[in-house]
């Protein structure tokens, strides 16, 4: 499968990611366990990549962010 760049980022999300995340004051490694709770497998450093823009991020990763992070998908996307 290949995954595409937009505007050289592989999601338009993470920079929200990171501004949530830092809102709620949780570290990468906090918020990963957080999603490993719901079942997800993933890492700090995804995390790290996500928040970079380096990773791609599936509909149901950022679901699931927007529910550990109580914002609407739709923020993450604006």
């Amino acid at each position: 499968m290949k995954i595409y760049d937009f505007q050289g980022k592989k999601n338009i999300c993470g920079q929200r990611l990171k501004e949530a995340r830092k809102t709620k004051k949780l570290s990468q490694l906090e918020l990963a366990e957080e999603v490993q709770k719901h079942g997800i497998t993933l890492e700090r450093d995804s995390v790290s990549r996500i928040e970079l823009g380096t990773r791609f991020v599936p509909d149901y990763e950022l679901m699931i962010f927007a529910q550990i992070l109580e914002k609407d998908v739709e923020w993450f996307l604006s």
